[in-house]
C-alpha cells in the first residue's frame, strides 16, 4: 500500500519509527514532512496528506502531532477525508471497516511505540466493509459536507 505520512515537530520522532516499520513490512511511504523538530504548524501537514489522499497519489495517510487532535481537526476540513484520532487497536481498524477512514491521526505524546505500531498495523490491515448500513451513513456524511462545507479548499 502507498501511504502518505507527515508530522509536526511534536510527532517528528514517532514519524520516523512508523515510517521504518511500514517500510520493513513492504509499504511505500510518501514523507510529506516535517524533517526535524523545529516548531511548525500542523495544519500545513494535514493539508499535504489530505491532498495526497484526495488526489489518489496514495491510498491512505497517517498524521502525527502531540495529541493527534490538531491534525485530526485540520484533516477533516478537506472534503473526501475521513480522518480518525485513534489511540486503541479497535478504533484503528473499525474506523476503516465501518467509516472508511482514510487518514489515521495519532498523538505522539499520548501513546508509546508498541501501541503506535499496533495501531498502524490495524489501520493498514483493515478494509472498508461496504455493508449497506455503513454506505448509507457515509452518504449522510457526504450530505453534511455538501450542506456545510461550501467554500475554498473543498472540491
Amino acid at each position: 500500500m502507498k501511504i502518505a505520512i507527515a508530522a509536526d515537530h511534536a510527532g517528528f520522532e514517532l514519524k520516523g519509527i512508523v515510517k521504518s516499520h511500514l517500510e520493513q513490512i513492504g509499504h511505500e511511504l510518501l514523507d510529506l514532512g516535517t524533517q526535524d523538530t523545529a516548531p511548525v504548524d500542523y495544519p500545513d501537514f494535514a493539508e499535504a496528506v489530505g491532498d495526497a489522499v484526495v488526489n489518489r497519489r496514495v491510498e491512505r495517510g497517517i498524521l502525527i502531532c502531540g495529541s493527534g487532535v490538531g491534525v485530526s481537526v485540520a484533516a477533516n476540513k478537506r472534503r473526501g477525508i475521513h480522518a480518525g484520532l485513534c489511540h486503541d487497536h479497535y478504533s484503528a481498524h473499525q474506523g476503516v471497516e465501518h467509516d472508511d477512514m482514510n487518514v489515521l491521526c495519532i498523538g505522539a505524546r499520548i501513546v508509546g511505540r508498541e501501541v503506535v505500531l499496533e495501531l498502524v498495523d490495524a489501520f493498514v490491515g483493515a478494509c472498508f466493509s461496504g455493508e449497506p448500513r455503513h454506505v448509507t451513513r457515509l452518504q449522510k456524511v457526504a450530505q453534511l459536507e455538501e450542506k456545510y462545507c461550501k467554500g475554498e479548499g473543498h472540491d
